[in-house]
């Protein structure tokens, strides 16, 4: 890709996380506007400035208008509603520079707030899809679904559930270092194996947190970021796409990543190999076994004994992932962890992230969200970032 490419016009220029896990007592709007108020401070911009504005369907009342109205964003043209699940969010970075290049905005604003955790009624607004009456007869569980691809990919490629749990045992040991992770202590593969049976073969902590909270991030124009100054994440590479259930002939080891990843990398002009960290969608331990195969960073059936061999421990593994504890350890709002992926790799780009797992001169970072399922129908969103000092 050449420098002229529209993708890297944009750069993340704010990036807030809400750092409450548990929020009773902040509304859903309340949560709306933390996040919103601290990406703009965070990019050292105003309300007033933002042209551009997306959310998934989480949003309440008339989504984006409502919110729009509620934050006081009075000068917004160009509004993107694209809901992939916990995908959305790494969808409207791609998005937002999509939109930034073709003139429509050059501040977008990309919220997240959610209440899964306080408030046991939390649903966000989706609709029951066409599926339900052909599947709820049978009370299938999100944990199920996952649990079919990870008996498929144990059968295929022989993986190991100390396989599975080394993903929980990375994520823990970077959540330590996280003031405000969930579950910040150090957990053994023995615990994993020890903790409750969820649905065969994943255990309780194979599965991911469920927290309140939310994040917000804007994306600017060349021209702002160059205002705006200091080291910002350019947006180089963006693909997206979804996989859909297909009847009997799904294969649960292959998820929309195998086209999301290609499509970022070819428009990067980059490959796997070129990536210094990576944000990986960790909903379940399967979830990041199967998507490092389907990105490239491994073969087929190889990616249990590159996590078990320490491969994405930070700050010195040979992919560095999630160090912020990831959804497993650390923070998933809205049980939609695209958003704090995304925060996660920017924040490695700035030299950021924690002393400890900051990883060395880190100029390449992938930000990869998968929603749906992994047993069923899903979508899967990849953007890949470099760093640029302004």
């Amino acid at each position: 890709m050449t420098a002229t490419t529209p993708a890297r016009s944009a750069y993340v220029a704010g990036i807030y996380e809400h750092p409450g896990r548990s929020l009773p007592d902040r509304t859903l709007l309340e949560i709306f506007a933390d996040v919103t108020d601290g990406a703009l401070r965070d990019a050292g911009l105003s309300l007033a400035d933002v042209d551009g504005f997306l959310c998934a369907d989480e949003a309440p009342g008339f989504g984006p208008v409502s919110l729009v109205d509620y934050l006081g964003l009075a000068n917004v043209t160009y509004l993107d509603t694209t809901d992939l699940g916990g995908a959305s969010y790494v969808s409207h970075v791609g998005h937002a520079a999509m939109a930034i290049a073709a003139g429509k905005c050059s501040i977008a604003l990309i919220v997240l707030a959610g209440k899964p955790r306080s408030d046991p009624k939390y649903r966000g607004r989706r609709a029951a899809g066409p599926e339900v009456p052909y599947e709820s007869p049978y009370t299938p569980t999100n944990a199920a679904f996952y649990a079919l691809a990870a008996q498929r990919h144990m059968y295929e490629y022989g993986t190991t559930s100390e396989q599975l749990a080394a993903v929980k045992v990375t994520a823990s040991h970077h959540a330590q270092h996280n003031p405000h992770a969930l579950l910040p202590r150090v957990v053994t593969i023995e615990e994993v194996l020890d903790s409750p049976m969820v649905s065969s073969p994943l255990h309780r902590l194979d599965c991911c947190v469920v927290t309140d909270g939310g994040g917000a991030i804007v994306v600017v124009s060349e021209e702002v970021a160059r205002s705006l100054g200091g080291p910002m994440a350019r947006v180089i590479g963006h693909g997206e796409a979804a996989r859909a259930s297909y009847g009997t002939t799904l294969d649960l080891t292959r998820t929309a990543a195998t086209v999301s990843g290609p499509r970022a990398f070819a428009e990067a002009g980059l490959s796997p190999s070129d990536i210094d960290y990576a944000s990986i969608y960790d909903s379940f331990t399967i979830t990041v076994l199967e998507t490092l195969e389907n990105l490239g960073f491994c073969a087929p059936g190889e990616a249990g004994a590159f996590v078990a061999d320490g491969g994405l421990l930070a700050p010195y593994g040979k992919l560095p992932v999630n160090t912020d504890g990831g959804g497993l350890c650390n923070n998933h709002p809205g049980n939609r962890g695209g958003m704090t992926k995304v925060i996660e790799a920017v924040r490695q780009l700035r030299g950021a992230a924690h002393p400890l797992l900051q990883v060395p001169d880190c100029g390449l970072a992938l930000a990869h969200g998968t929603g749906g399922s992994l047993g069923s129908r899903m979508a899967s969103a990849t953007v890949i970032m470099e760093r640029a000092d302004l």
